[in-house]
């Protein structure tokens, strides 16, 4: 069995190199956000949209003009990288089956990150990282990587750069060292409630630190944009953003983690996150109903985190020879955990459920975890493998 893992180190740099590094994405997102430009214009034309290796020959050209010369002086390797990330994600988004909205343009700092791929586009040495046109960069290691090195990742947040090492590497297929089955309705009040009684309040990194990154923001609005003062106050908001993301992160891990070593079988429903946050605005002539509630639900939904942490359940469990489940959503917090009856009428509230035909009663959100469990192990029992991620 094949796994990939990512290490991921804070880099140690002078300034000099922390400007060669800057860069290098500012190369990448320009590259990224001149071919979005082409390919969104040939889409609104209703034409037919690049190809990557068409897109790669843009790129070589553009490397050759007078106007964009400056990113002959970086890394084409990288700026290809983009143009393959960008190509993925244009299909991506495309594509009605998948969770994913269709790709943005980048703004500088925000995510700001460059990929060498390849032997001859990096080299690691002990705690040192080889990184093209900037070249040898030290790094804190704080654990072994093990595995073939396959690629690595230079990214900036806040004030500082770091760089994650994905290594592969092959193991015998694990057994899980549990015969457990879960089933898992996820939620806002309650972050996860379990068919066997447990639930997980939320952590809300965003909603706990809100009012403060409003008025951090609003002292942003009343300086003079690109002053120092301006950069000063902007990476002021960017280290809360980074604060908001490390506590989030940290939560789903140990989360998924503990629910990934207990049990051998999770089952999730398949929640399309990108539809549920989806802006009620509306048009000038068709204005929405709502906004402001509906604003506010999609905060708390995407505050979340439901999507990596399903990503991290179904890696995890891969890892520990455990089997993960997607679920169609559909009936499951109106159908009776008990008798089968789906009514809405079941549903008195958001935390209260009592069937109208058996009178079962019980929490909602446990019901419905019940309901998840019962149907994915359907599934497994009748093999349908549409409704399965393995």
């Amino acid at each position: 069995m094949i796994i990939r893992r990512a290490y991921k180190f804070r880099l140690k740099i002078s300034k000099t190199n922390a400007i060669k590094l800057s860069q290098i994405t500012g190369s990448t997102r320009f590259v990224w956000n001149k071919a979005l430009a082409i390919q969104k214009d040939k889409l609104e034309k209703k034409e037919k949209i690049l190809t990557y290796n068409e897109m790669s020959a843009l790129l070589t050209q553009w490397r050759k003009e007078e106007e964009t010369l400056f990113l002959a002086e970086n890394s084409y390797d990288s700026q290809q990288q983009k143009l393959r990330d960008l190509n993925r994600a244009i299909w991506d988004g495309l594509d009605k089956k998948i969770d994913k909205q269709f790709p943005r343009f980048k703004k500088k700092g925000r995510q700001d990150s460059f990929r060498c791929v390849g032997k001859k586009q990096f080299d690691l040495a002990d705690d040192k990282v080889r990184v093209p046109k900037v070249g040898w960069l030290k790094f804190r290691k704080s654990r072994d990587i093990v595995g073939a090195p396959k690629n690595v990742t230079i990214s900036k947040h806040a004030d500082h750069w770091y760089v994650s090492i994905q290594t592969e590497f092959e193991i015998t297929d694990p057994i899980h060292g549990s015969r457990n089955s879960i089933g898992i309705d996820m939620g806002i009040a309650k972050f996860a409630t379990c068919s066997d009684g447990t639930s997980i309040d939320p952590l809300n990194s965003f909603r706990n630190i809100e009012n403060k990154l409003a008025k951090e923001q609003r002292k942003l609005s009343r300086k003079v944009k690109f002053s120092n003062n301006w950069k000063k106050q902007n990476k002021k908001i960017q280290r809360i953003h980074k604060k908001v993301a490390d506590a989030r992160k940290d939560f789903l891990h140990k989360t998924s983690t503990k629910i990934t070593n207990e049990n051998q079988v999770v089952i999730v429903e398949d929640l399309k996150t990108s539809n549920m946050s989806k802006s009620a605005k509306g048009t000038k002539e068709f204005p929405g109903k709502n906004v402001k509630t509906k604003s506010g639900l999609n905060k708390s939904i995407l505050d979340q985190g439901w999507y990596e942490f399903s990503r991290q359940l179904e890696y995890k469990l891969k890892w520990k020879g455990g089997r993960f489940i997607k679920v169609d959503p559909k009936y499951t917090s109106q159908r009776c955990s008990s008798c089968g009856t789906v009514s809405k009428e079941s549903r008195l509230s958001q935390s209260k459920f009592f069937c109208t035909k058996c009178s079962h009663s019980l929490n909602a959100d446990l019901n419905a975890s019940l309901n998840i469990l019962a149907v994915g192990q359907t599934v497994i029992a009748c093999g349908d493998i549409s409704s399965v991620t393995n």
